[in-house]
C-alpha cells in the first residue's frame, strides 16, 4: 500500500485523465483539461490564459517526464501574465498511452498539438521544447509554422528532418568514432523487450543516473551500448542533483509509475527502427529551415546532447534572429539552472513582436 506521502502525491487515474490534486504548487488543479483529439487520443493539458498583450507559451516535455517537469518556469511565468499550455505527451501521466510505436511518428504527435492550440484558440504562440519535445518543437515549426511566433529549445536543440537519416547502428558508429563512445547507445536497451519492467524494478537506481549531480558519469554508465541495463541490473547507486528535492522525485516517480514506461519508451523504439526516418521524409522541404526567431539554450555538461552539436545545427538551420545561451549545467537546465532559464527566457520574449 503507498504510505500517506506518496497518496499525497498520487494522481486518480480514470479514462486515461488524470486529476491535479490541489497540493502540487504552482498547479491550479481548476486548470486542467483533457481534450479527444483528431485520431481519437486523449490529451491532459495545464491551460492557464494570458493576460491581455501577452502571448502564450507552449511548454513540451520529453523522457520521463510530465507537465510536472515545467513547474519552475510555469510558476514564474504564470504570475507575470503570460498564457500557458503544458501538456502531458503522448504516454505520459493522464494523456493516451498507446503501445504501438507508430502512433509516435511526430508527424501525428504535431497534429495532436495543433488541435489542443485550435481547442485554445490559439495562434502566435511561443514554443518552448525540451528533450524530445524540442524533437516535437522542430517538427511543429516544420509542419505548422503559422501557428507561432518564435521557437525556444532547451538542452537539445533544433532537429533538422534529415537529422536522423542515418541507421541507427550507423549512429552509433559515428559517434563511437567521434566522442569515444556512443552518446544514443541507451537507445538500444530502452527498445528492448522488457527495458521498462527493469526499470521499474531498480526505479532509484534509474532516477539517480538520469538526474545525477555528476554527469560525468553518463559517459560510462548510461549513454553507451549495454551500459544503463548493467547499471540498473545491478542494482547500483550514485549521488543524484540536488536540483530535484526529495519531496519532488517522489512526486516524478509516482507520477511515472500510474501506468509504467511501456508507453513512453516508445518515443526511443520510432528512433531505433525506421518509423522516424521514414515518416520525417513527409516534412515540406520548404520548412525545413527556420524562419522565426530561436532560443537555443545549450547545456554544457550533458555529455548525450552534445552541445556543440546542436549549436551547429542550430546556426546551420536558422534564417531569422538566433539567441544562444550556453548553460553550466546538465541535460535538466530548467530545473539545475532555472532563475537562470527563466531570465533569460523572459527577455527573450519580451524582445519578441508578437
Amino acid at each position: 500500500m503507498l504510505s500517506r506521502v506518496l497518496l499525497a502525491f498520487s494522481f486518480v487515474v480514470a479514462s486515461l485523465a488524470t486529476s491535479l490534486p490541489a497540493d502540487l504548487p504552482p498547479f491550479n488543479s481548476s486548470l486542467f483539461k483533457d481534450l479527444n483529439v483528431t485520431r481519437g487520443f486523449t490529451y491532459h493539458y495545464y491551460a492557464s490564459p494570458a493576460d491581455a498583450g501577452k502571448p502564450t507559451l507552449v511548454f513540451l516535455h520529453g523522457f520521463p517526464s510530465s507537465f510536472y517537469d515545467w513547474r519552475h518556469q510555469v510558476s514564474f511565468f504564470q504570475d507575470k501574465g503570460y498564457g500557458l499550455v503544458v501538456p502531458d505527451m503522448l504516454g505520459y501521466g493522464g494523456t493516451a498511452k498507446p503501445l504501438d510505436p507508430e502512433a509516435y511518428a511526430p508527424s501525428l504527435i504535431t497534429k495532436d498539438i495543433i488541435d489542443i492550440l485550435d481547442a485554445e484558440g490559439l495562434q502566435q504562440s511561443v514554443l518552448i521544447g525540451h528533450d524530445w519535445g524540442a524533437k516535437i518543437a522542430s517538427r511543429l515549426a516544420n509542419y505548422f509554422p503559422q501557428y507561432f511566433s518564435s521557437y525556444a529549445f532547451l538542452a537539445v536543440g533544433y532537429i533538422a528532418p534529415d537529422a536522423f537519416a542515418l541507421p541507427y547502428p550507423e549512429q552509433n558508429n559515428l559517434s563511437r568514432a567521434v566522442l569515444g563512445y556512443e552518446n544514443f547507445g541507451y537507445w538500444d536497451f530502452f527498445s528492448s523487450d522488457g527495458a521498462d519492467q527493469i526499470i521499474l524494478d531498480n526505479f532509484d537506481s534509474f532516477f539517480d543516473i538520469w538526474f545525477p549531480k555528476d554527469t560525468v558519469l553518463t559517459i560510462k554508465d548510461l549513454a553507451p551500448l549495454g551500459a544503463i541495463n548493467s547499471f540498473l541490473r545491478n542494482g547500483r547507486r550514485v549521488t543524484p542533483g540536488d536540483f530535484v528535492t526529495p519531496e519532488e522525485r517522489t512526486v516524478q516517480m509516482e507520477l511515472l509509475r500510474q501506468e509504467g514506461l511501456a508507453a513512453p519508451l516508445n518515443w526511443y523504439k520510432i528512433m531505433t527502427t525506421s518509423i522516424e526516418s521514414d515518416d520525417d521524409q513527409g516534412i515540406p522541404s520548404e520548412n525545413a529551415v527556420l524562419k522565426k526567431p530561436v532560443f537555443f539554450g545549450a547545456a554544457l555538461r550533458d555529455y548525450i546532447a552534445i552541445a556543440a552539436t546542436y549549436i551547429a545545427a542550430t546556426l546551420q538551420n536558422s534564417n531569422d534572429t538566433l539567441t544562444i545561451q550556453q548553460y553550466d549545467s546538465g541535460h535538466w537546465v530548467m530545473l539545475e539552472v532555472k532563475d537562470k532559464v527563466n531570465t533569460d527566457l523572459l527577455q527573450w520574449i519580451e524582445g519578441l513582436n508578437y
